[in-house]
This record gives C-alpha cells, structure tokens and sequence, in this order.
C-alpha cells in the first residue's frame, strides 16, 4: 500500500486566489467527510472502506486517507492524527480503526445524529459511539467481542472522553493532540479535553457498528496514560504570563486567580498615572506577589 507522502508536500497543494474569507475557506472543497485511519492491515482496512462505500459514504463530498503502518509503526496515533486533522479537507474528520464495520447505521443516520446534537448544543466538536461522563459511567452503543448490540446510558450524552474505535472530529474546531505524547491509546480523551478547554463539548451518539476487537491494555497502556497525564499537569500549572501591556496569573484556583489578578491590574493604574517605566513596574509587582 502507498501511504501518505509526508515529506516534501503534504498529501496535496492548492493555491487560493483571490484571497477568501476564513469561512469560505473552510467550504472549498465541497468535501462532508473525510475518512482517515491508520493501517497496518490492508485486507481489513479494505473491509472497513467497503463497508463504509456501502453504508452511503461515497460521491465527490466523501474521501478516505490512510497512513502506511504495514511492515512497522511509521506513525503512532498521535502523530498520525495530528497529520489527518492538519491535512484533511472534510468537513467532518472520521478517525477510526481498520477493523470497525458498518454494520448497522449508515451515513443517513449519522448525518441524522450529527443534527441532534447540533440543535442540543452548537458548540460541539467530537462525536464518538462510545464514551464515558463520570467515573464507571459510560454511554454507547456498539457490537464488538464483549456483546452483540450493547447499550449503555442515554444518547446523546455529553461525555468527558470517547473510545477510539470511531471519532468524527469537526474540523472548524481546530483541535490538536500533545506534541509530546506518544503512543495508540487515550487520544480520544485528548482530543476531548483540547476540546472542552476551547470552549467545545464532546458527545456519544446512537452510530451503531461493529468492533471487530475487544481492545489491548498492554504496558503501553500506562505508559501512554502516564504521558498524557504529565502532559496535561504541566498544560495546567499556575503561572504568570507577561504582556506589554499588563501581566495575568492563571491559575485553576479561583480564590488565587482572582486576589493575584487584582494588585497587578491596580498597580499598572497608579504606574499609569504617575508615569512609572511600564517594564520595570510589571515585574516589581509580579516578584512581590509571587
């Protein structure tokens, strides 16, 4: 199989001219979704690219993107990811595994649930068929080696995390995962996270399909968990941010945000008003109350 050239040019190159407005841009190409998974299996990437061809998915708005892990993993989920959200051009960005099957729901269903959870709430960005709310509570419905057409929880359901057997990704979000994380597992609850701190809300929709595996917690597992979670410690640290025109200390502490960030605001007035040099001001306020 001949994967995605990463080097040199991306997958393709276009030139826009004239200049178009950012949402415009974003219509282009007239493409809905864009299908994208990584593969080190090409008879099971076929009968999951066929099995989407039947469910509806085909026609001028609709492309498939692999990359070419046969032979080794050249990409992990991560990187991969990342390169699919950078480079796809749908509309919808689908990311999942070459053994799910669509078995059940077709692409009118999921066109259907997509309108549901958009009238619900239209700051959303990541759909997934499973996922979890609360500590052991989850919402899904999918046939895979644990049970035929299992159900679980209320769908729709906004959650905290989804599994990554089948994530659709709206690509206006912008979302992203950690440069530094590694590996194939949790980036389903990475993606969802980035999404809820800009401002987005992830769901588990009723897509019903097929899982041909049971998932592998190996000791990449942790390894991997433990990464994302050092990733998101550091992401969340408190800290002072200097600007030319003033500094914020953030914080997840509430009572820490609001008493740092209110000297400094004062200092800089009465700096203002008796003509204080601006730099020199910030910092002094900034070493006293940190």
């Amino acid at each position: 199989m001949a994967g995605i050239e990463t080097e040199g040019h991306p997958f393709r190159t276009r030139t826009v001219t004239p200049p178009l407005e950012a949402t415009e841009l974003l219509k282009r190409d007239g493409i809905r979704y864009s299908i994208c998974t990584l593969v080190n299996s090409p008879d099971q990437y076929r009968a999951m690219e066929h099995s989407f061809q039947a469910a509806g998915f085909t026609g001028h708005d609709v492309e498939f993107l692999y990359l070419d892990n046969v032979g080794g993993n050249r990409f992990d989920a991560y990187a991969g990811v990342n390169l699919f959200l950078a480079l796809a051009r749908g509309e919808f960005i689908i990311l999942c595994h070459q053994d799910v099957v669509l078995a059940f729901d077709d692409r009118l269903v999921l066109d259907r649930r997509i309108a549901e959870v958009t009238e619900r709430d239209p700051t959303w960005a990541v759909l997934g068929n499973a996922g979890g709310f609360s500590p052991g509570q989850l919402a899904l419905h999918i046939s895979d080696p644990h049970g035929e057409d299992r159900r679980m929880g209320q769908l729709p359901c906004r959650v905290t995390a989804l599994d990554e057997d089948f994530i659709l990704v709206r690509r206006k979000a912008n979302l992203g995962l950690p440069r530094a994380v590694e590996g194939f597992h949790f980036y389903g609850a990475a993606l969802c996270v980035s999404a809820d701190m800009l401002g987005h809300s992830s769901w588990a929709i009723d897509f019903h399909l097929r899982h041909l595996s049971g998932g592998v917690a190996g000791p990449s597992f942790l390894l991997c968990k433990r990464a994302l979670i050092g990733h998101f410690r550091r992401a969340w640290r408190p800290r002072w941010v200097t600007t030319p025109s003033g500094s914020l200390y953030l914080s997840g502490s509430s009572w820490a945000s609001h008493l740092l960030n209110l000297r400094p605001v004062v200092g800089i007035r009465r700096r203002l008003k008796l003509g204080r040099n601006p730099a020199r001001s910030i910092d002094v306020h900034r070493h006293a109350l940190s």
